[in-house]
């Protein structure tokens, strides 16, 4: 089984905030009209998401070089719950039943993929 580390975790985390961030920066260029691109050029909150990303980079790169891409891949999925959640949390947004569902599907999908074995099959 492959042990997770910490670092790793820190993907979907900075992927998360960095939706987080590029929301708040639509939300202040909504209804400018012609100007919001330059009002988005000018907000902090898409600083931020610029920041996030740039970072978030940076620690994929680093987990690419440790992981196969076939596991390393789908960690990037729980960025998907994680987003769900902070829309219920931060932003009042519903979460059905499907959501959850679905969100339960990701998980147990990553964890399948994250703890198989590697497989004693030659490659082709």
């Amino acid at each position: 089984m492959m042990e997770i580390k910490p670092i790793w975790l820190s993907v979907p985390v900075l992927n998360t905030l960095q939706q987080i961030f590029l929301k708040r920066s639509a939300e202040q260029t909504t209804g400018s009209d012609g100007q919001w691109l330059e009002l988005l050029m000018y907000s902090h909150w898409f600083l931020a998401a610029l920041i996030a990303e740039i970072v978030c980079f940076i620690i994929w790169t680093t987990v690419l070089a440790e992981l196969d891409l076939s596991k390393a891949f789908p960690l990037s999925a729980i960025s998907y719950v994680f987003v769900m959640g902070v829309a219920w949390s931060l932003f009042g947004e519903p979460v059905s039943l499907s959501q959850l569902i679905g969100s339960s599907g990701i998980l147990l999908g990553i964890w399948l993929i994250v703890t198989a074995g590697s497989s004693s099959a030659p490659a082709q």
